[in-house]
């Protein structure tokens, strides 16, 4: 939710080259954006490889991407500096990695049973579960008008309602019913964990942490855990993942899916920052739109499907547009605004922390005095990613599934404009903060 006007008397002087609510709408877009393609790459379980190898191929190209970004824009001075300052938010970011490792997974299931342009929408419905914690933790609608109030329920039962429509033309299409239901329950079980992941990102900017610093943290846990899901869950360290020959030409385009997923997760953490859990989701939500253009238009999902799973498809997709466009227009009021910033004060009071500074923080204004000057291990960083990268396209090759190879260079516009736009946006108005 928006509160920079309201603490700016309290923390800093106002400064609106690009006010933080229109600067939160922006990252929200550019996520959706990034994360409808970063999920693209997971069409390779039609290879034979088993969800949970993927899952864990694409967390270590996430790993590689998150401890670079933040590297590369803040340096790591800076996040160490900011992580040992509110060392209470450090399990928080393991909690969220996790639960994001476990999500992860079963959108793969999901893919696989029900396929991308189907299980987008119905993992999308995080939203719902991501206004009640804002909600319920963090004061969000708390003293909002009606009209606010309307907008956000409205906005809710357009996605549970395109959540439905969806679900009912999966089970009626082509896909059988066993997998249909599988891959259902997997993407609603998705919504569910995303939803929660939200409550954890949330607290963390609530402290002023930065969101790079943040998901530093974050890629312990998600890496840790979907490691042990494959331990326990997929063969141990017999599993195909460690031995077969078939993943080595697999794992550019894994790692790369990690890294654009990294990109609209980071717009993603910005947004929630800005704009709150229950306006920040649906915005990031319209991956679902891009979902949909990559499944369809790349992946010839739709090719086959039948007039009346067409028209289903599309409706229920612009049926949740149009719900996480009026949620994300119920701007925040004044009543809302203090209610955050009691949540803020209590957070300061418990652990601690300066209230002057963390509002400042919550707010988009650099901490004075922070460190963000890069030292050589940073270069080494960075160097080191970009050689894992190298060296995996050097045994690459072209997945085994069809693909329209002529909407590839149009969807990568997209792409490029979008993180240049956005990223411009955030250094001219916060320094990236």
């Amino acid at each position: 939710m928006p509160v920079r006007n309201t603490i700016a008397s309290e923390a800093s002087p106002a400064r609106p080259t690009i006010s933080i609510h229109a600067l939160g709408v922006a990252c929200g877009l550019a996520a959706g954006v990034w994360l409808g393609a970063a999920e693209a790459p997971t069409k390779l379980v039609n290879s034979g490889l088993s969800p949970y190898a993927i899952s864990l191929c694409m967390v270590a190209g996430v790993f590689t991407a998150r401890w670079t970004f933040p590297t590369l824009l803040k340096g790591t001075s800076y996040v160490i500096s900011d992580l040992l300052s509110k060392k209470h938010l450090i399990v928080w970011a393991l909690l969220a990695g996790a639960l994001w490792a476990v999500a992860n997974t079963l959108t793969v299931f999901a893919i696989r049973d029900v396929g991308l342009a189907i299980a987008f929408p119905l993992w999308n419905a995080n939203s719902l579960v991501g206004i009640f914690w804002g909600w319920l933790l963090f004061g969000e609608l708390r003293g909002a008008n009606r009209n606010t109030i309307a907008r956000v329920l409205i906005g809710a039962v357009g996605i549970v309602i395109a959540a439905v429509l969806l679900g009912f033309s999966t089970i009626h299409g082509a896909t059988s019913g066993h997998h249909a239901v599988q891959g259902i329950l997997a993407a609603g079980g998705a919504s569910l964990l995303w939803g929660t992941m939200y409550v954890p990102y949330r607290k963390a900017y609530l402290s002023g942490m930065n969101p790079l610093s943040f998901v530093t943290a974050f890629t312990v846990g998600e890496l840790g855990t979907v490691l042990a899901l494959v331990l326990f869950l997929d063969g141990g360290t017999r599993a195909p993942v460690f031995h077969s020959a078939q993943v080595r030409p697999m794992l550019f385009w894994l790692f790369l899916g990690g890294f654009v997923w990294v990109v609209g997760d980071l717009f993603q953490q910005f947004a929630v920052k800005y704009l709150g859990i229950g306006r920040g989701i649906p915005l990031s939500n319209t991956n679902q739109l891009w979902g949909l253009a990559w499944g369809a238009l790349v992946f010839g999902e739709l090719v086959n499907a039948s007039t009346v799973q067409r028209g289903m498809v599309i409706s229920g997709s612009a049926v949740m547009i149009l719900g996480a466009v009026v949620i994300s227009s119920a701007i925040a009021g004044q009543p809302e605004h203090s209610s955050a910033l009691d949540v803020l004060r209590k957070d300061c009071a418990r652990y601690g922390m300066d209230y002057a500074k963390v509002a400042a923080a919550y707010g988009g204004e650099e901490a004075s005095g922070t460190n963000d000057r890069r030292r050589w291990w940073d270069y080494l960083i960075v160097a080191a990613a970009v050689g894992v990268f190298v060296r995996l396209a050097t045994w690459a090759a072209v997945p085994p599934i069809a693909m329209n190879l002529h909407w590839l260079p149009l969807l990568g516009v997209v792409l490029i404009v979008s993180l240049s736009a956005c990223t411009w946006a955030l250094w001219k108005t916060t320094k990236l903060s």
